[in-house]
């Protein structure tokens, strides 16, 4: 068999063959590179080895030991085995025992020393380990100071992927491994080398040199990023949309409800210098603004825009409520321009599909807002010219992807009501131009937040009850649907030293039910995410209606219908959230004339969490408490699921960069990806082959049209 090399199959490795080839496959490695490339999870430090007197219970650690006892098994029930063995330290005594693994009574010898790597177990001045890893110990050979744990998958063991990383790295000495980094990133910030790096990450030796391993991948993983997203924003610019002529604004102005803001006339031009631009390079820009700052009145704008240079404009929401609410908002405005305006989702009669579906392609429709039945593939413009998504992040990559190919050529437009920071923005929407409303339409109330514990319970039930008396409305999110969801939860920031009281996980259908019996004078209902769309629907127009006095619901309404009676929400379990999550839900009250409060549950006691629901207490900037997520839970209330647009174009999964702690080398990164971009477009040099297979792995964008 030939030689193996860096892209041999992993098969053909000495102990994998087939059957592990397809575990390994199922974990995304392939290649002998792959398996290089699949790092540590973590690491134990068994070379700080400690002495038995100085153990406590439960603690995991590494102890020289020598066996003291010849190893006896006994039989237990069921054909299972305890094996067990003494051995001592300078300074006490430990009972070591073994669970089927019988053999171990042939490797121990009295007077052998060993490494025992394992969980103390203490009882009195008892110790004791269960089944602990062991090496066996002599001065003159040291072992080695960290051991790896890898992710596993199937059968595979810690011990066989050591051992087969450890022949991939003998074939790394001799093939050697192409830097895919420029040369002056790489000097610049003293990296070491990819070899040195891949030897290092997978046996450290000392923090110190982990760290400097560490440091070579981020770099490594974000330039790989930054230089994929570039390549698609470099195609989005070269995307060909018509060229819009300037039109009067103030026919637009006239007969909208309320004056624009300072901030929305900004983001408003910055949309129509897109859509203007003599290039005829199509918008693609994100407007991301915080919960009732008039991101709707700038999509409005841009679709007048459209229509009047005779085009059409399509609007899509992710709910059938919010699509509605988007209509019963846009609609009458429209009307008095002139410009027909429809509604098409999924509720629509069938008469009325094909009505609206004949109206679009003939062009007798203007504007057209709707759910995900615009995406059907009997959905036809006879000429689109602008396409906007609501709540971007809420569509899946194929969903965006579809809407778009009915306007191929039209200008895109983007909202998010969940203020993100520039760096995140980068990473979800690098190829889109950001527009921020940084500024709330006058009027708008500050919604007072206060954090209370389970002690408060009975005096929350009569502020409820007295809101209801005014006339007032309450929402109520629990973070659980029914009762069984509770079964082995554990919430954000879990400190269980300090979180043994945490009060029971709130489940929405046992609340409402509990709450009926406590407040039987009010309306009380229940919305949750298993519910049918058309049941949803029915509940939240009900209480948009003001039928309902106290909603109580899942997250599903952290978008959902404007209610602007609602001024009070209450958030049980208020720990579980994320604080853009929760910034969402407050978002909910405070849209109408009266005074509104949000109360957020929690007897959390951990620092993390504490720290975190502080935030909510002290300020309504969205944008601020998005940084402070960020800072303090990291990206994983922003980005959405495998589904979702994180990944915007392919798979990328960031192993070693931390979007927390990394960030503010993510824009350099894009700095030395566009530095190489400008001399060498397509990649074509030797020196760039490297990042071009990454990128092509990654995203499938180089010489194609974006995905």
């Amino acid at each position: 068999m030939a030689e193996l090399k860096l892209d041999s199959s992993v098969r053909y490795l000495s102990g994998v063959g087939e059957k592990r080839a397809l575990i390994l496959a199922n974990m995304g490695i392939f290649t002998i590179k792959d398996l290089l490339y699949h790092f540590p999870r973590a690491y134990q430090h068994r070379g700080k080895v400690g002495l038995l007197r100085n153990s406590y219970n439960g603690e995991v650690g590494a102890f020289v030991l020598t066996v003291s006892s010849q190893p006896h098994t006994a039989a237990l029930k069921g054909r299972m085995t305890m094996t067990k063995l003494t051995a001592v330290d300078e300074s006490g005594k430990c009972n070591i025992t073994f669970f089927n693994q019988s053999y171990v009574s042939k490797v121990f010898n009295i007077g052998d020393t060993y490494r025992f790597w394992g969980k103390i177990q203490r009882k009195g001045n008892m110790i004791s380990m269960a089944s602990p890893s062991y090496e066996p110990w002599s001065e003159e050979k040291p072992l080695p100071e960290f051991y790896p744990i890898y992710p596993l998958s199937g059968s595979l063991t810690q011990k066989y992927m050591s051992k087969i990383i450890s022949a991939a790295l003998e074939i790394l000495e001799k093939c050697g491994i192409k830097d895919i980094l420029p040369e002056s990133l790489a000097e610049e910030h003293s990296l070491l080398s990819p070899r040195n790096a891949l030897r290092i990450i997978h046996d450290p030796g000392s923090y110190a040199m982990l760290e400097l391993a560490r440091k070579r991948f981020m770099w490594e993983e974000l330039y790989s990023f930054a230089m994929a997203i570039s390549l698609s924003k470099n195609k989005t610019k070269e995307a060909r949309a018509p060229v819009f002529s300037p039109v009067d604004m103030e026919e637009f102005y006239s007969v909208f409800p309320f004056s624009p803001t300072n901030a929305q006339r900004r983001v408003i031009g910055e949309t129509q210098a897109d859509m203007t631009d003599k290039r005829g390079i199509g918008m693609s820009r994100l407007i991301c603004g915080d919960v009732g700052s008039g991101k709707t009145m700038c999509a409005a704008a841009a679709m007048f825009m459209a229509v009047r240079n005779g085009y059409q404009a399509a609007l899509m929401a992710p709910t059938e409520i919010l699509a509605v609410q988007h209509y019963n908002d846009l609609g009458a405005v429209f009307a008095k321009l002139g410009i027909r305006c429809e509604l098409l989702c999924g509720s629509s009669t069938a008469s009325q599909k094909r009505i609206i579906k004949k109206g679009l392609k003939e062009h007798t429709i203007d504007c057209i807002i709707g759910t995900h039945a615009l995406l059907t593939r009997d959905v036809e413009f006879k000429k689109p010219g602008l396409i906007i998504t609501d709540e971007q992040h809420r569509f899946g990559v194929m969903q965006r992807a579809s809407l778009g190919d009915k306007g191929k050529g039209s200008h895109i437009l983007v909202m998010s009501a969940t203020p993100i920071p520039r760096t995140l923005a980068l990473i979800m929407y690098g190829d889109l131009a950001l527009s921020y409303i940084d500024e709330m339409p006058p009027g708008r109330k500050k919604v007072s937040t206060f954090t209370v514990d389970e002690s408060y319970r009975e005096r929350m039930n009569g502020f409820i009850e007295k809101q209801a008396k005014e006339g007032r409305q309450t929402y109520i999110v629990c973070p659980a649907i029914e009762a069984e969801e509770d079964e082995g939860l554990v919430g954000l920031d879990f400190e269980p030293e300090k979180e043994k009281n945490l009060q029971k996980l709130k489940n929405a259908t046992e609340y409402a039910d509990t709450l009926r019996k406590c407040l039987p004078g009010l309306n009380i209902s229940l919305m949750h995410g298993k519910m049918k769309p058309k049941e949803k629907d029915e509940v939240m127009q009900s209480f948009a209606r003001g039928e309902i006095d106290v909603l109580v619901s899942t997250t599903v309404i952290e978008v959902g219908v404007n209610v602007p009676n609602a001024t009070l929400m209450i958030v049980e379990n208020a720990e579980r959230f994320g604080l853009s999550q929760l910034h969402q839900l407050r978002g909910r009250v405070g849209r109408g004339a009266h005074k509104s409060w949000c109360i957020l549950v929690s007897d959390a006691k951990g620092q993390n969490a504490v720290s975190r629901l502080e935030v909510m207490t002290q300020t309504n900037d969205g944008l601020e408490i998005a940084k402070k997520d960020l800072e303090l839970r990291g990206p994983g209330d922003f980005l959405p699921d495998k589904e979702g647009s994180a990944r915007q174009s392919g798979g990328f999964e960031f192993r070693i960069a931390s979007l927390c702690d990394d960030t503010s080398h993510l824009e350099s990164a894009f700095e030395y990806a566009q530095k190489t971009l400008e001399a060498d477009p397509l990649l074509q040099r030797p020196e760039n082959s490297g990042i071009k297979s990454l990128a092509e792995s990654y995203f499938g964008i180089i010489g194609n049209t974006v995905n």
